[in-house]
């Protein structure tokens, strides 16, 4: 199944008079490359179109728009305002039509790679479970991505599994041969809020294991770059994103999932179906466990 991807150029309407986008880009691209032929180029359009452009543009407006100084063709003051403006609107008319998923680095960071073929743009932010659903509540955010599925179970939320993911042990210790429960005794542990480490931490308390939380992190980027730089202590990670042991593969796993906060919203029932039918296949691709076996 192939996605197509289509973008809508917006123009605007000043004074009674309609302006497409065509005159707004290139207002940019003057601004960016103080010349009119360079503008041309980059919008492969002729020289003489884009003068032609900007000359009636400017007879409908009654002021200049762009001006020769000694660094090449600049906007007018009266330009820049009006760029202004239109970039203020264009950014409001996104956000209206722009998907916004808030949620754990994990979740995502999938997200990210599985968006570039949907059709629809999507607004991707990475913050912790917490932080979004908080957002959520404001009516900030359309669809909330967990990490964990605990928020989910505390919070009450139809939270909707899209893949399964599981903790890999950590380290930097040649030395030490970890293959069983016991070899974790006494060993020092990185942590990191709003992660399903607490399958990991729950897993050793079940099984007596002493065990020293000495530091803890709010990303997991951060503590695998202290323990990769030291020998001494341990972290578990997403397996999907990072290499370690598999010891508690079993007892680790887990689901990432989505919450639609705001599902009456253009895309956004879409988008799920999407990730739970050809996005499967990428998200095998990623290195996770599908929920249901991509199908060709």
């Amino acid at each position: 199944m192939k996605y197509m991807k289509f973008k809508a150029e917006i123009g605007m309407e000043i004074n009674g008079k309609k302006y497409d986008h065509r005159l707004f880009k290139t207002l940019e691209t003057v601004a960016k490359t103080f010349s009119q032929r360079k503008s041309s180029n980059e919008l492969n359009v002729s020289h003489s179109v884009l003068n032609r452009r900007i000359k009636n543009a400017e007879d409908k407006l009654g002021f200049k728009l762009v001006q020769t100084t000694k660094s090449g063709t600049e906007l007018t003051a009266q330009a820049n305002k009006l760029l202004e403006k239109y970039f203020e609107y264009e950014n409001k008319v996104n956000e209206v039509n722009k998907i916004m998923i808030y949620g754990g680095p994990i979740t995502v960071g999938l997200l990210e790679y599985l968006s570039a073929d949907f059709p629809m743009d999507i607004g991707l932010y990475s913050c912790s479970d917490e932080d979004s659903y908080g957002l959520g509540k404001r009516s900030l955010v359309d669809i909330l991505a967990l990490d964990d599925p605990l928020l989910g179970f505390k919070k009450d939320l139809e939270f909707i599994p899209i893949a399964h993911d599981h903790l890999v042990l950590v380290t930097n210790d040649e030395k030490r041969n970890i293959k069983y429960f016991d070899d974790l005794n006494g060993l020092d542990f990185i942590s990191v809020n709003g992660t399903a480490q607490r399958l990991a931490w729950q897993t050793l308390k079940d099984n007596d294991i002493n065990f020293n939380i000495v530091k803890t992190f709010n990303s997991q980027y951060d503590a695998f770059k202290l323990v990769k730089n030291s020998k001494s202590t341990y972290t578990f990670l997403n397996g999907s994103f990072f290499k370690g042991s598999n010891i508690l593969k079993r007892e680790t796993e887990h689901v990432i999932s989505l919450v639609p906060l705001n599902a009456d919203k253009k895309g956004v029932n879409e988008f799920i179906n999407y990730v739970l039918s050809y996005g499967q296949k990428k998200i095998a691709e990623q290195g996770f466990k599908p929920i249901k076996p991509w199908k060709t």
